[in-house]
């Protein structure tokens, strides 16, 4: 009796296994949904929906991107730090939700290195400053120089409080002494619409979500905030050779899941962007986009978080930025 209770018991067992060993084998079994936490249009969109696609491809279920934007990406950050941890909610994550905001916000609905299981970097991109056409300046002297000269009459744009477009233009108020008024914006999609327009004169973006509007002459860039220029921009100089040495103030975009999702899930999602960002055809995307494929593994990823966080620190305090 014994004998054959003790078989019961490891046939249930192997079972089991089998049964989790199946699951596991065969994820996704579902839909995914990728929560990008601004609007459709910006950078951070743009990104996520070229990953989703090529996800789609590679793992045979559809993964479907969903906007939840406010707060400087806190909202949609805390939906997916608050999901369940296995695979089918997940979080295009930025320098701003999982580097700045932890230092500029008083009050954090997350924890962004405890609450989160880091997948891959996908991209960094440059920002760049780009002014209204009808500012009458053609580079980043004339630009300090107006602003030194007409004390009240600049105000820039962000995608929103703590993204690095905000703390972009903080970081260059502090190196230049012109004083600017904060225009915060839920994206860049809207922001750059009343740039355009003329409502507000300069903004810091993502390269990226400008691109368009620098081409088609909608906006003037005055300069890219990257070390070396940006490919897809080659005679727009850094700001840093514009008279501002030192001036850095990149962005970069990783794919994240809830803290405890199970390492194979992990693997699996990292193995299938890396895969992508490695083809020509993603580098030829991402190129013409100005960003440039990272493809980080999980604890490479960790690691770049946790020196990010640390470098945007300084920033938010030499500025003395903070949101209540």
């Amino acid at each position: 009796m014994k004998g054959l209770l003790l078989r019961a018991m490891a046939s249930i067992a192997i079972a089991g296994f089998a049964a989790l060993a199946h699951a596991q084998t065969t994820y996704p079994a579902k839909p995914i949904r990728l929560v990008v936490p601004f609007p459709a249009g910006g950078t951070t969109d743009i990104l996520a929906r070229a990953v989703a696609q090529k996800l789609t491809e590679s793992m045979g279920q559809p993964v479907v991107v969903d906007n939840r934007a406010g707060a400087g990406g806190n909202i949609g950050a805390d939906l997916v730090a608050k999901s369940p941890p296995d695979g089918y909610t997940l979080l295009m994550g930025t320098v701003g939700t999982h580097a700045i905001n932890a230092s500029l916000y008083a009050k954090m609905p997350y924890d962004h290195v405890r609450d989160f299981a880091p997948v891959i970097l996908v991209a960094g991109v440059p920002n760049v400053l780009v002014v209204t056409p009808g500012l009458p300046v053609k580079s980043v002297q004339e630009l300090i120089a107006y602003g030194k000269a007409n004390p009240g009459k600049l105000n820039f744009a962000s995608s929103g409080n703590g993204t690095s477009i905000h703390l972009s233009a903080e970081l260059f108020k502090t190196m230049t002494g012109v004083q600017m008024a904060h225009v915060p914006y839920k994206g860049s999609a809207p922001a750059l619409v009343d740039l355009a327009g003329g409502q507000v004169q300069l903004m810091f973006d993502n390269l990226p979500s400008a691109l368009a509007l620098i081409k088609g002459g909608k906006l003037k860039a005055l300069a890219v905030t990257s070390l070396q220029r940006s490919a897809a921009l080659p005679d727009v100089p850094t700001v840093a050779e514009s008279g501002l040495p030192g001036f850095e103030a990149s962005s970069w975009f990783g794919l994240l899941a809830p803290a405890g999702t199970p390492k194979d899930i992990i693997a699996k999602l990292n193995s299938e962007v890396a895969k992508w960002l490695a083809t020509p055809e993603a580098k030829e995307k991402l190129a013409a986009q100005g960003a440039i494929p990272a493809g980080l593994p999980p604890e490479e990823f960790a690691r770049h978080i946790a020196t990010e966080t640390v470098k945007w620190q300084k920033v938010v305090k030499d500025s003395g930025a903070k949101v209540d």
